[in-house]
């Protein structure tokens, strides 16, 4: 919703209460591509794609480990297992890394509002893309730094809000003062209930405006 009748002091007002915003990963400031992740796995361990999709995604691992029920050395482990084959971190992080594509003008806009405000990557994943950044995405890691956060180490995953709330809080920053962007509805919706702001990324220009519109850029 907009305010047309809003002046630019009252918009400067707004703005002074965002503190930080935060960033999804995959598909916001990366494109993520699950086949090539798939196609990567699959010629490594020699089984074919849906074998792999079934031992990540199907089998609930995928979403255990982005809610930090599983370690990363155990989810390494079992996922080795359900696919008969003794899976490396440096299997894992080359399929990753295949699958992510960094979107230019995406992390200039985040560079952009990064010259300004303080910003983070809040993504739905286990801790070794958090750990593995720098690897895994060099364009995000330039911008973000150390500041870039995997679910699992909050024991939460989107949408759930207590994932939100529990990032902030490890941040120092009140939901209010948070703004969230993701592509993802629910998520945003979680995030919502938490106490964001958030906003659903639909494209780089539309983001853009927004984030001129909360005087962030």
């Amino acid at each position: 919703m907009r305010f047309p009748f809003l002046t630019d002091a009252m918009k400067d007002a707004m703005t002074d209460h965002i503190s930080l915003v935060l960033f999804d990963l995959d598909d916001v400031l990366c494109h993520y591509d699950r086949s090539a992740r798939i196609a990567h796995i699959a010629a490594v361990v020699g089984r074919d794609a849906q074998a792999v999709r079934q031992a990540i995604w199907d089998s609930g691992l995928e979403g255990r480990a982005d809610a930090g029920l599983v370690s990363d050395a155990d989810y390494l482990d079992e996922l080795g297992a359900l696919l008969s084959y003794p899976l490396t971190l440096d299997d894992w992080l080359d399929a990753r890394r295949a699958a992510m594509t960094p979107d230019p003008e995406a992390i200039a806009l985040a560079g952009a509002v990064a010259a300004q405000h303080r910003v983070a990557v809040l993504t739905n994943n286990c801790c070794l893309l958090a750990d593995h950044i720098h690897y895994l995405c060099p364009p995000v890691a330039r911008v973000f730094g150390a500041q870039v956060y995997a679910s699992a180490s909050f024991g939460a995953a989107k949408p759930s809000p207590d994932l939100y709330r529990r990032c902030v809080a490890h941040l120092g920053v009140a939901p209010a003062e948070a703004f969230f962007i993701d592509d993802v509805e629910a998520n945003v919706t979680g995030a919502i209930e938490a106490g964001l702001r958030a906003y659903r990324f639909t494209g780089n220009e539309a983001l853009a405006r927004e984030l001129a519109y909360h005087r962030l850029l």
